[in-house]
């Protein structure tokens, strides 16, 4: 019976819990209480079911101002450090605590060129990610597009106010329409799928220190990029 839970299980990626388990094998002829197959599967054999917490609601704020979509999903860069994205995404500890990240990347390789990972989403956060990326490429911010979408800590005053005296453009996506950001979204995508999704993280230290190791060395050393031709971002980069 175990052998036969532990298939099932594996073959579903793990998603199965003891309820749905039981009509898997109930499928196969096997008559088990749920009672019994909880016990087998969370006591005897350690399988729990991988759920997906879910996103934390928000309280949408009143925009100091909003922007028009400079980039109209044209997601091409001719050199570096032209044309950035940059988004929040929610990470989860072991017991359920949510943590934020915001990161950017730039357009031109996809280089994750800031990660941030913190316990508020503010739009303090939103500003010390873009000044962790402005600092890393130490790049003439002249003509620099920094595209987002709506999110209050993008359309607060504050950060608005600090896009003006680093001289960098702001671009916003259509309120509601992911494919506007689409490359943030694919990659925090990947970070959930590849990196995040994989452990289970006792401490915010410890989730921190993964996320930008997969950030700074994984995404942008190691992993090959299909926008890239199959060179990672730091081989795209180092090409220009």
């Amino acid at each position: 019976m175990q052998k036969e839970i532990e298939e099932i299980y594996h073959r579903h990626n793990g998603v199965d819990g003891y309820r749905s388990m039981t009509v898997y094998l109930e499928r196969k002829g096997y008559n088990y209480s749920t009672t019994t197959i909880h016990k087998y599967m969370n006591t005897e054999m350690g399988l729990h079911s991988i759920v997906r917490l879910q996103k934390p609601g928000t309280k949408p704020g009143k925009p100091h101002k909003i922007f028009e979509n400079k980039l109209k999903q044209d997601f091409h860069a001719d050199e570096p450090n032209q044309k950035w994205c940059t988004d929040f995404t929610y990470l989860f500890l072991k017991n359920g605590d949510v943590r934020y990240n915001c990161a950017i990347i730039d357009l031109y390789d996809r280089s994750v060129v800031a990660s941030v990972t913190d316990r508020h989403i503010t739009s303090d956060l939103a500003i010390r990610t873009l000044q962790k990326a402005l600092e890393s490429q130490r790049v003439s911010t002249t003509g620099l597009i920094l595209h987002s979408d709506q999110g209050s800590q993008y359309t607060s005053k504050a950060f608005i106010e600090f896009c003006e005296s680093v001289h960098v453009t702001q671009s916003m996506s259509k309120a509601g329409y992911p494919y506007d950001n689409a490359p943030m979204e694919r990659y925090f995508n990947t970070l959930k799928n590849e990196c995040t999704n994989l452990y289970e993280f006792q401490t915010e230290e410890e989730l921190y220190r993964i996320v930008e190791e997969f950030a700074y060395a994984t995404y942008n050393h190691v992993r090959p990029h299909s926008y890239n031709g199959y060179r990672t971002p730091y081989q795209a980069r180092t090409a220009a």
